[in-house]
């Protein structure tokens, strides 16, 4: 057997992990359902680990040593590749949506991290911390406008973001902040790097009220679904339950107003700030 392929950091080095996997798993003569039974999981989970939308766990990485004979390598490379600029709770969709081919995200009360401003992201992390020190809101800031690096490719991933009227509503950071972050987006919209719809209050109770909901597909993966909370988050892959989440994101889509409506909207509530600031 060939030996084990040289992690490069510069790279994803996750991928990377599960380009390996994939490789020894195969060379092994294993379906990916055959080696998640060892690891308690499901061969959709090995896939997701193979593909690089998941985290490798140090427990798993164990089990994948003693079940494929491959001398500690994913114990070795596990920790490494588990590091993360991002809290705990949401490094591991950070990676996964690296790797999507498309997101699509319902976000009821702030910009999502894609699309924020730098002024916009630091007036949310003040917000959320506030005794922490400059620097470490320097680095939450850095990480967030990293992950805004995405939308350079022009055309993947597809992002499609339905906001909360209360999202444009908020005022975070100011008036003057607000304005600059809403015609960040609707620039991106009309761009057609993003699609943007806009969930009025007018459209009453709906699938999602409960919170924030983020799904990713990808092109050798199974998708997933990411849910936020209170400093938590969680993945989630079980099929049924994604095509759940994807009802519900279709539906609230349903319930929003078109994109052109909705860019009509944002301009203006962009503009009323605008006015606002000048009048202060």
């Amino acid at each position: 057997m060939p030996g084990p392929k040289k992690l490069d950091p510069s790279s994803s080095p996750r991928a990377l992990l599960g380009a390996e996997l994939r490789h020894r798993r195969e060379a092994a003569g294993l379906s990916q359902e055959d080696l998640g039974a060892p690891l308690f999981v499901s061969g959709s989970f090995i896939g997701q680990l193979e593909a690089g939308t998941r985290r490798m766990q140090a427990d798993q990485a164990q089990r994948l040593d003693e079940a494929l004979g491959s001398e500690g390598f994913f114990v070795r490379n596990c920790a490494a590749v588990s590091k993360s600029k991002y809290p705990d709770h949401f490094a591991e969709a950070a990676e996964a949506e690296r790797q999507a081919t498309a997101i699509k995200e319902y976000a009821p009360l702030l910009i999502p991290g894609l699309l924020q401003t730098e002024a916009y992201a630091r007036a949310v992390f003040r917000g959320g911390l506030p005794t922490a020190p400059e620097e470490s809101i320097d680095e939450l800031v850095a990480a967030r406008l990293e992950r805004g690096h995405l939308l350079a490719d022009p055309t993947t991933p597809l992002l499609w973001v339905v906001l909360d009227e209360s999202v444009l509503r908020r005022v975070t950071g100011g008036h003057r902040v607000m304005a600059e972050a809403l015609r960040h987006v609707e620039r991106l919209a009309r761009r057609h790097r993003v699609i943007v719809q806009v969930l009025p209050f007018t459209a009453g109770a709906h699938m999602a009220l409960e919170g924030p909901l983020k799904l990713m597909s990808f092109a050798d993966a199974p998708p997933l679904a990411y849910l936020q909370g209170l400093g938590t988050g969680q993945l989630r892959d079980d099929p049924a339950t994604v095509r759940q989440y994807e009802l519900t994101y279709d539906l609230v889509a349903a319930s929003a107003l078109s994109p052109k409506a909705s860019l009509a909207l944002i301009a203006s509530v962009a503009e009323d700030y605008d006015h606002e600031d000048q009048h202060l």
